[in-house]
């Protein structure tokens, strides 16, 4: 395989030794091409706007959104039927815990840009933001309670936006929503961020089984890889890998804080 470096439309890529190249049965692909196709991303810094735009994928259209959509009903039901029982315990240890109410609300952006609210089990204690500034979980934050940190390690804290799914916010695979807060400010310091809404968030997704939970801007851009790549491929099929890998996480209890 030749990797070319620069731009696939011209530049100072040696075109000739290249096409000579490919006649000699030689498989020549760029590099933002061999990322994807080798590690499963879109790397930041190796694609152009270019390349979005007249490379293939980012197929939205109306069969595949019926077929996800029917997908994320029949799911998300059997789910809750499923975990029910563990929905019902969760949901007394943490009353029986304290210090705040069962699940908590929290505003975050969706499907082009709209807002609406994730429903989670609480896993913080309920002042964890009392001065009004979002941040992200770290890890060891004191503001987690001795519940949340075996429900947000077994992810189960997440269960109730099965609840969103069927109500349409959400799907069960797709980028993990963020709150505006996060959302406006990532938008500036990273190219293409805004791309993630053009599908419905997940519960799950690729950059959750793929990298571990983020709490900055670095780990925002090495995920946003991860997410550029769903969006330009997504389909029932890796959907369905994509759940696979989450049991894998669940039962090893990775990547959560």
């Amino acid at each position: 395989i030749v990797v070319a470096l620069a731009e696939r439309r011209g530049g100072s890529m040696p075109l000739r030794e290249l096409l000579d190249c490919k006649l000699k049965g030689i498989r020549v692909v760029d590099m933002a091409t061999h990322f994807e196709q080798t590690l499963g991303q879109i790397r930041l810094d190796s694609v152009s706007a270019g390349w979005l735009v007249f490379g293939d994928g980012f197929n939205q259209g109306f069969l595949r959104t019926i077929v996800k959509r029917a997908f994320d009903i029949v799911c998300a039901t059997a789910l809750i039927v499923l975990a029910s029982p563990v929905i019902v315990v969760t949901a007394a240890v943490v009353m029986l815990e304290g210090s705040g109410p069962i699940l908590y609300r929290q505003q975050r952006v969706g499907l082009h840009g709209r807002l609406f609210h994730v429903v989670k089990f609480r896993s913080m204690r309920a002042d964890a933001e009392k001065d009004g500034t979002p941040r992200w979980a770290a890890a060891k934050d004191n503001r987690v309670t001795r519940v949340g940190r075996v429900i947000r390690k077994l992810r189960i804290d997440e269960l109730p936006q099965l609840f969103s799914v069927l109500a349409g916010h959400m799907s069960l695979v797709g980028p993990r929503p963020e709150r505006p807060y996060f959302v406006d400010s990532l938008t500036k310091e990273l190219p293409y961020f805004a791309a993630r809404h053009s599908v419905k968030p997940g519960v799950t997704g690729w950059a959750q089984v793929r990298y571990h939970y983020g709490a900055s801007v670095e780990d925002a851009a090495q995920k946003l890889q991860y997410d550029l790549y769903y969006v330009k491929n997504h389909t029932l099929f890796l959907d369905m890998v994509i759940l696979f890998e989450t049991v894998g996480v669940v039962l090893l209890a990775k990547g959560a804080v």
